[in-house]
């Protein structure tokens, strides 16, 4: 990734260019406030009976001068010449700005460039003063640098041609350091120049992370995944916060999927309590309402039991026969919608309505439905997603897919090939996060991060750093019972059976004819 310090320098370069030719303006302004205050605190201090004398005295100087001659072109020029001493004085004591860093702020730079001198030093340097040296100064190398309650929060340094900056292990080494020696516990974006030599740290704000399930406001084909830094997406969404009845404007994670998607499934990998289930969850609320959702829990633990008998969705399975059953199910809906779809355009006619509606398969922990499966002797449940996976795109339906990190080596080749959204939860080192996402992340990993705090990436584009909406189950007793009340909130109306009528009488000569059950993994 290219640095933003040059644009950082030429937004500055432009401010400050602004800033000069405006410059006589803001002496202006500053002095025409300054004078303001000071005359309503005259006023102020003035009593009630002498206010009118002094009025008058000031009608009868303004006639005077007035009808004297040039007497408004003099006055005009007095008055703008009192006003810009008043800014100029007022300017001055108010951008008494420092000209360097403090005492304790240049032991702490000081610090950090003697803990990167390993890293950076050459042994053996023919130079007389070299970049990095054990008796050298932090102003050698630290360009330009910010600090934010006391520790660094912002750091340019220059570092020298003969580091191998292209090595991965290299730049985490560097990287590890830094974040341990301005401060544990934060998140930070290290950005490399290999053209200039130039790494950027900037220490990151956290995440919003009070969000909880509610109706985001989205385009059509748009699933929200989660928020992220402003700086890395031009767009804001207005959403709720618990506890807050207003709302605020926070950068979202858009997700687009549909005919024109280029990432049409997702993968997401996570940690045991990093937040997958509740990412599938807060997937399926946003599905159902416009969509259908059948959903697989391989695990087996009740996780989406909420979503059991209500109205969009085709089935909740928990079991291996059941998770079978369903996705074969849905291997065959997607060619039949495929088959529908092409005999509409055939026919020179739009898609038919059930083809339209959007289909989400949503799979949670395959991984240990394959095993299971082989166990028993069974067909693996994930080769039942190549078909979807592969033209689910053109039938309209949507595969989400949640494993663990522990379980991802027995994901199907399928599987990795076709899910090109792809979201890693939960503290795992940048290499681990690499592997999945296929390009490792900037931020450097956080301990204690919370649930549903990780990084997503969609197709090619840049790693964004991701907090998942708080979607627990609603029937967990452990969560936050203002989380779980949203979430039930969003549960769509619950299939309610019809009431039985009382049975006809059959007629003489007629036989029961037994119906047929519906297809597995269907609503009934």
């Amino acid at each position: 990734m290219p640095s933003r310090w040059n644009a950082r320098k030429a937004a500055r370069a432009g401010t400050e260019t602004l800033l000069d030719v405006l410059h006589p303006l803001l002496v202006l302004g500053k002095g025409a406030r300054c004078l303001a205050g000071r005359g309503m605190a005259w006023w102020t201090r003035t009593p009630r009976e002498r206010r009118g004398p002094t009025l008058f005295a000031v009608g009868a100087c303004g006639v005077l001068l007035w009808l004297l001659p040039y007497g408004p072109p003099l006055a005009v020029l007095g008055t703008l010449g009192v006003t810009a001493w008043y800014g100029r004085q007022h300017t001055a004591g108010r951008l008494a700005l420092r000209t360097g860093p403090t005492e304790v702020e240049r032991a702490r730079l000081q610090a950090l460039y003697e803990a990167l001198v390993p890293c950076f030093a050459l042994d053996g340097d023919p130079r007389p003063e070299p970049l990095y040296a054990y008796d050298g100064r932090w102003e050698r190398a630290f360009e330009e640098f910010g600090f934010r309650d006391g520790r660094i929060s912002e750091l340019l340094l220059r570092y020298p041609a003969s580091f191998r900056d292209g090595e991965l292990a290299e730049r985490l080494r560097v990287e590890q350091l830094l974040a341990a020696k301005t401060g544990r516990g934060r998140e930070y974006r290290f950005c490399w120049d290999e053209e200039c030599n130039l790494l950027e740290m900037t220490a990151l704000e956290p995440l919003p992370t009070g969000i909880h399930a509610q109706p985001f406001l989205t385009g059509p084909g748009e699933t929200l995944l989660g928020f992220t830094d402003g700086c890395e997406v031009h767009r804001t969404v207005p959403v709720r916060f618990t506890g807050e009845a207003a709302s605020r404007d926070v950068p979202p994670v858009m997700w687009r999927t549909g005919s024109r998607s280029t990432e049409h499934h997702l993968l997401a990998v996570g940690t045991p309590g990093s937040g997958t289930s509740s990412l599938l969850r807060s997937l399926a609320l946003q599905a159902l309402c416009h969509g259908e959702v059948l959903i697989v829990d391989g695990d087996g633990g009740g996780e989406f039991a909420s979503f059991a008998a209500r109205c969009g969705v085709l089935g909740v399975e928990s079991t291996l026969p059941g998770a079978l059953a369903a996705l074969e199910w849905a291997a065959r809906e997607t060619e039949r919608r495929l088959l529908e779809a092409s005999r509409a355009r055939q026919r020179g006619e739009g898609l038919p309505d059930d083809v339209r509606r959007p289909l989400w398969v949503l799979v949670d922990r395959p991984a240990a439905l394959s095993c299971l499966a082989r166990a028993e002797g069974c067909a693996d449940p994930q080769e039942l997603l190549r078909f979807p996976l592969r033209h689910g795109r053109a039938a309209g339906v949507t595969v989400a897919v949640a494993e663990q990190f522990d379980g991802a080596g027995e994901l199907a080749e399928a599987v990795l090939a076709h899910t090109r959204a792809r979201v890693v939860l939960g503290a795992v080192p940048p290499e681990q996060a690499g592997a999945v996402l296929g390009e490792a992340p900037q931020t450097g990993p956080a301990p204690g991060v919370p649930p549903g705090r990780g990084f997503a990436r969609l197709g090619d584009g840049p790693v964004l750093r991701l907090q998942v909406p708080a979607t627990p189950d609603p029937l967990d007793e452990t969560a936050g019972e203002a989380e779980r009340s949203a979430v039930r909130e969003l549960l769509p109306e619950p299939v309610r059976a019809p009431a039985h009528a009382p049975a006809p009488t059959p007629s003489p000569g007629t036989a029961d004819v037994p119906v047929p059950a519906p297809p597995a993994g269907q609503a009934t």
